[in-house]
């Protein structure tokens, strides 16, 4: 079965395994893991911050932060099809309490004008515009770039306007394999981050929560209320660590299979592709009614995009052939009657 769901379903290679099992660990509540203290200082120094904190999750390390930048009735802003805003289970509203401002935008990059007519005015009766959120790589969009124009533009806007810019950078390595631009400059231009382990890296498990020490601080508190504290995370960080310093450089191969995938599926009239990817992610439509089902029939697992598209999302367990015989698996089951 090929799996091109999500680039969440890598297992951890031999090499990984070895490197969890080994790992040194200690009771990371009481801060004395020392694998999971040296993934987070490598994290915070490739990224150009004073600390980081893991945590098990993606959602956890977004709704922390959007906890440690509001209080209780605030607004955020995110782009329209957001992961904070689509799959976080509603989240911001139970844990910061505070409500989700929706700006739209074609490929994930807010226009500065929209979210500066999104930003609340100082009167009573509206909410306080607290944050301002980009998500880099942008999933919904199919893992598109947010320039560094744009990222220039919100930063200025939010401090002008007295709101912290925090990026959920889940695919934000990404990013830094599509263009070149180091995640260190990208993380330049916030205040807080959350970057993910589990995703193309192919760790089982993790995210860390990036910005100052006071952020930090703080976040460790969120982390203690939200059960994140895991104790001997050592075994988990060290997956981290080993996904950051040997698979960051498999990304590449990713965005070369995804965009070999999309010109393959490019030669079906029963198939559109939404766009030339940019990373490693591609959403497309075809003409089935039964579609996921029958590309599992067929030996492909799939999964759905934005209504009325399928995504195919590449990693590094994925190789050239089975990408072609995917779009081959793809291209027939469209062109069924």
């Amino acid at each position: 079965m090929i799996d091109i769901r999500s680039d969440t379903v890598t297992v951890p290679t031999q090499a990984m395994r070895a490197m969890m099992s080994s790992a040194e660990v200690g009771d990371d509540v009481f801060s004395e893991d020392k694998t999971v203290n040296r993934l987070q200082e490598y994290v915070a120094d490739i990224l150009g911050k004073e600390d980081a904190l893991f945590v098990p999750s993606g959602t956890m390390s977004n709704q922390i932060c959007l906890a440690l930048h509001s209080h209780a009735g605030d607004e955020a802003i995110v782009e329209g099809e957001s992961h904070i805003f689509h799959y976080e289970t509603g989240a911001p509203s139970l844990i910061a309490r505070v409500q989700l401002y929706c700006v739209p935008s074609q490929k994930g990059e807010m226009k500065s004008e929209d979210v500066q007519n999104a930003i609340r005015p100082g009167d009573y009766y509206f909410p306080r515009t607290a944050v301002i959120c980009v998500e880099n790589t942008h999933n919904r969009h199919g893992g598109t770039v947010v320039s560094l124009q744009n990222l220039e533009e919100l930063k200025t806007l939010a401090k002008a306007n007295g709101c912290v810019f925090h990026c959920d950078g889940a695919r934000l390595w990404n990013a830094e394999a599509a263009t070149g631009i180091s995640v260190k400059e990208y993380a330049s231009y916030f205040d807080t981050l959350s970057v993910c382990l589990s995703k193309g890296l192919g760790a089982p498990a993790g995210s860390l929560v990036v910005g100052t020490r006071d952020h930090i601080r703080m976040a460790r508190k969120w982390r203690k209320m939200l059960g994140g504290g895991m104790r001997q995370a050592g075994i988990l960080a060290a997956g981290g660590l080993y996904a950051l310093e040997n698979n960051r450089g498999l990304l590449q191969y990713d965005h070369a299979n995804a965009q070999l995938f999309a010109e393959l599926l490019e030669q079906s009239e029963c198939v559109t592709v939404l766009a030339k990817p940019e990373t490693n992610i591609v959403l497309f439509t075809a003409r089935n009614n039964e579609f996921i089902e029958k590309c599992k029939e067929k030996g492909l697992l799939i999964s759905r995009g934005r209504p009325g598209l399928y995504r195919a999302v590449f990693h590094f367990q994925t190789s050239e052939n089975q990408t072609r015989q995917a779009a081959d698996v793809v291209r027939k089951v469209a062109e069924e009657r």
